[in-house]
């Protein structure tokens, strides 16, 4: 079982969440699709749910709550990026053409994050442990298995992350439209351009989720009043497809091959 109870060194995505507008909804959504474990939390942390399988934490959940006179966000998931200091982490992020979406706050004891936008528009979130270090089961059915950007300038987001987030950007091997994120020489998720996407569809991270049988959690998810937004199909790295959840949160799962 893919374990990870060590520090994800800084750059590395180690945790995704969702905002949705109906949190315990999106609760009973992805424990019937993925078995996941969980309800909301408390109070003083906004009723925050972290997620569980086999008893170890892999995603949040929370309540999609408008601040001020802003509208409620939107509903999508959420990568988080480990770092080492949150506040030079956001320093770099404005330094490099990105802008943050709320300062630098505490959550509780357990760490501190904030949101950041990069050049291309991109959300994403930075996280810096201090009692909580994130998703504690990777690349296993029902847990995070792949982190994707999405981007209408590739070469502007590889610099930016590059100096923000120490992260490199390296063209895939046979797959010239497509760079692999690397933090320390290891594939830490992939970044492409917006052709494959509709018209008009924004810079974004995008989430992937293990599965053993992908056509089987489509049609469930399509039970449960999901819409299918790219079908089921065979890649050189597995059979994937891109889901949107019955309140509009995309994310896409992927039966990988087997090692050769």
């Amino acid at each position: 079982m893919p374990v990870v109870s060590t520090p994800y060194p800084p750059g590395t995505p180690c945790w995704v969440d969702l905002m949705a507008p109906d949190q315990q909804a999106a609760i009973d959504f992805y424990r019937d699709l993925f078995g996941w474990q969980g309800q909301p939390g408390p109070e003083e942390f906004g009723g925050y749910a972290v997620l569980t399988l086999k008893d170890k934490p892999v995603a949040g959940i929370m309540t999609a709550m408008a601040m001020d006179d802003n509208p409620p966000p939107p509903t999508v998931w959420t990568t988080y990026f480990a770092t080492a200091d949150a506040d030079a982490t956001a320093a770099k992020i404005t330094a490099n053409g990105g802008s943050l979406l709320f300062p630098v706050m505490d959550v509780g004891s357990i760490g501190r994050m904030t949101a950041a936008a990069d050049p291309t528009g991109a959300v994403f979130g930075i996280w810096q442990t201090v009692e909580f270090g994130g998703a504690e089961i990777v690349n296993e059915p029902g847990a995070v298995i792949w982190n994707e950007l999405s981007t209408s300038d590739l070469k502007a987001a590889a610099g930016f992350y590059q100096k923000a987030l120490g992260i490199e950007l390296t063209p895939a091997p046979e797959m010239p439209d497509y760079q692999m994120l690397k933090v320390g020489g290891k594939d830490v998720g992939g970044a492409q351009g917006l052709q494959n996407h509709p018209p008009g569809t924004p810079s974004h991270w995008g989430t992937y989720f293990a599965v053993d049988d992908v056509d089987s959690i489509v049609d469930a998810a399509v039970r449960k009043g999901s819409d299918v937004l790219v079908p089921a199909m065979d890649t050189p790295v597995g059979r994937i497809a891109a889901i949107k959840d019955p309140q509009g949160a995309i994310f896409s799962v992927i039966a990988p091959k087997a090692p050769q």
